[in-house]
């Protein structure tokens, strides 16, 4: 089995190639689900959350607004979270890998934002990453609600920069130009890994 991991920064399309991935064939373990699953309504980190940060949980389940409000700015905090979380993700992923093996499965895509940050590259065979130029990415981040130059700025600063990212990858994947160029890229990208696969 292959395993490729998929990246890019936020606004540039990384939500949409998972689906397209998706659509092929490909299983997708998207590492921002899990987390939404995790602090959803009787998750598995919910009782945790709320010891390391006292009134964070209403009905059961993390108040995510409020618990950004306490880690945003505060990296200690933010260290403390990741601590809960990230061991968490990390057994749902290695859970959906091993399932895959089991159904050999030639193919399948961590999908991970900071991937790069968290040195999530040493456990894929390939990376592709989304890229789009900037002015279109920080207007694709400025539509959604709440958002602000000023936290997109914050947000950016914890997240390697996209040129860097490019470098580093075995795969980009264009989607600043629609999403005919995108899908094409990425049925180059599956079929060549399934090459890979064949090849090794």
């Amino acid at each position: 089995m292959r395993i490729l991991g998929l990246t890019g920064s936020i606004g540039m399309g990384k939500t949409t190639a998972a689906t397209m991935l998706r659509r092929l064939g490909v299983p997708v373990h998207d590492a921002d689900a899990t987390v939404h699953r995790l602090l959803a309504r009787n998750g598995k980190a919910v009782a945790v959350v709320e010891a390391a940060f006292p009134g964070v949980v209403k009905n059961k389940a993390v108040d995510r607004v409020e618990l950004g409000r306490r880690v945003f700015g505060d990296l200690a905090a933010l260290r403390r979270l990741e601590a809960i979380i990230h061991p968490l993700v990390r057994q749902a992923e290695h859970d959906f890998i091993k399932a895959q093996q089991r159904r050999r499965t030639p193919l399948v895509v961590l999908d991970i934002p900071l991937l790069f940050e968290t040195h999530g590259e040493i456990r894929c065979d390939r990376v592709a990453v989304v890229s789009c130029p900037a002015f279109l990415q920080a207007q694709r981040v400025l539509a959604r609600p709440g958002m602000t130059p000023e936290r997109l700025a914050a947000i950016l600063a914890k997240q390697t920069p996209d040129g860097e990212k490019r470098r580093r990858a075995d795969y980009v994947i264009p989607t600043g130009l629609g999403k005919v160029p995108a899908l094409r890229r990425l049925k180059a990208i599956v079929k060549a890994m399934m090459k890979d696969r064949i090849n090794a």
